[in-house]
């Protein structure tokens, strides 16, 4: 169930860089209970937009509002859960264990010591209950298969408890099997327990499954709306030329 009142606006954001736009005259609205697809060729500004949301990046025009405050004066960031791209695959002999690394969505916040409390190790439980990896706590992660690795990460992003997650390509590289698995995870945090997500992706099936709002990026946005309004745009039949089907049939 989505809000009439955004938690995320992007109003008329351009981004020149070193001579060439990168974005021109993006606006989007992100609301409560959003799963949005972010979608658009290699190249068209995905990553460039989440950035600038998430204030890595300054635009050239335009502004970002951010659960109702100016983007440059936002300052509640344990609010916003982020994955981003080569998040996962680490090197076997990686030493972190799977609660150090859901442990650092903690940390990062904390002032010096950063000692970690009771309700501390509760919120990594919990986290790592909610992505399904409760019983994996005390293992290397760099042991792990490259879908439980994406857990981990997910439930980094989420042991604050944030409102919004950003994920940025999550499932690159990882057999369709566990994609699949992945992307239902994701399905039933916003259904089950709300969270807003969104998620760059190239895979229509997400968009088909799970994703409620779709919008497409080139440069500029093609198209924000619906997944209905999205299968029934001709400007963005023509733009997928010919993998329109595989979007729009519903499971």
């Amino acid at each position: 169930m989505t809000s009439n009142n955004p938690l995320i606006q992007v109003e008329h954001v351009s981004l020149d860089w070193q001579g060439l736009q990168v974005l021109k005259d993006v606006s989007v609205d992100i609301s409560a209970g959003d799963f949005l697809a972010l979608i658009g060729p290699n190249g068209s500004g995905k990553t460039t937009l989440i950035r600038i949301i998430l204030g890595l990046l300054k635009p050239t025009k335009g502004r970002v509002s951010l659960m109702g405050e100016k983007g440059d004066q936002f300052t509640q960031w344990q609010r916003i859960g982020y994955v981003p791209q080569k998040a996962v695959h680490l090197d076997s002999s990686f030493p972190a264990s799977v609660r150090e690394v859901v442990a650092m969505g903690l940390i990062s916040l904390k002032r010096f010591p950063r000692l970690l409390t009771r309700q501390d190790e509760s919120s990594i439980d919990q986290a790592l209950d909610r992505v399904g990896l409760k019983g994996l706590k005390s293992r290397r992660i760099g042991e792990l298969s490259g879908g439980q690795q994406q857990r981990v990460f997910i439930a980094r992003a989420i042991v604050n408890g944030p409102d919004v997650l950003f994920l940025d390509e999550p499932t690159a590289g990882v057999d369709a099997d566990t994609q699949a698995r992945f992307y239902d995870m994701l399905g039933e945090l916003n259904r089950k327990e709300g969270l807003t997500i969104v998620l760059i992706t190239h895979d229509f099936g997400i968009i088909t499954k799970h994703a409620n709002k779709v919008a497409c990026l080139n440069q500029r946005l093609f198209f924000h709306g619906t997944h209905e309004e999205f299968c029934s745009s001709q400007m963005v039949q023509e733009l997928l030329h010919g993998e329109h089907h595989l979007i729009c049939h519903r499971h």
